[in-house]
């Protein structure tokens, strides 16, 4: 289907598509004409939050995280890790969320073929999208971490991650270990950026704008180059 995707012809589409144990919901974006982004060849997945406190696709970091991606000219896809809305199948502690998420990306490049892929995640979705980011090496381009929790799950190998990453962390997050964060983005041996909101919590409640604004600068700087 290429650019022609009936998925991406409009401001938001949802539907279901084939997962890894039965069918995923997805929400897909058409990219802004006008972004200063449109037409850079680039494709974006978000992925939402740990399912069983409550994460979806709906989350506001997820949501906020795929308007940036669509205002700046970059189709969008966000999804129901299983078990999660209209997904099918059942929380699998991170192992099947990774099969998810590759499943989506599959069906991604398949509708939108020769798109260079962008990957964001929120909280746990961080941890997913990294490891998706592993597993696939060249072919995803740019990695956004939002609130990630280094201590819980595998984001690098050997101090490497596979393409440039932006971490975003509030420092007065309450379920992620700040510190532990710093300390890990510090020790990195490959590109990556950290922006820090010093009165921020997990959720960046009051401050989804600003992250926003601040992302798209960001995100902005390293695709245009």
């Amino acid at each position: 289907m290429g650019e022609c995707s009936e998925w991406f012809a409009d401001k938001e589409r949802r539907g279901l598509i084939a997962g890894a144990c039965g069918q995923l919901e997805v929400a897909t974006s058409a990219a802004l004409a006008t972004g200063p982004l449109s037409g850079a060849g680039y494709v974006a997945v978000v992925c939402h939050p740990h399912p069983q406190h409550g994460g979806t696709m709906d989350n506001k970091v997820a949501s906020t995280l795929a308007r940036t991606y669509r205002d700046l000219g970059v189709p969008v896809v966000r999804f129901n890790f299983r078990g999660v809305g209209q997904s099918e199948g059942q929380f699998a502690d991170g192992v099947g969320e990774l099969a998810d998420l590759l499943a989506v990306i599959a069906w991604l490049q398949a509708e939108l073929p020769g798109k260079r892929l962008l990957l964001a995640g929120f909280s746990f979705g961080s941890g997913v999208a990294a490891q998706a980011a592993q597993r696939l090496q060249s072919t995803v381009c740019h990695l956004v971490l939002v609130a990630p929790p280094v201590e819980r799950y595998s984001y690098d190998q050997d101090k490497l991650l596979p393409c440039p990453a932006l971490v975003i962390i509030g420092e007065q997050d309450e379920l992620v270990d700040v510190p532990g964060v710093q300390r890990w983005v510090a020790s990195l041996r490959s590109d990556c950026e950290l922006i820090t909101y010093a009165d921020a919590t997990h959720f960046f409640h009051g401050k989804l704008g600003l992250l926003k604004k601040d992302l798209a600068s960001a995100l902005e700087g390293a695709l245009s180059a």
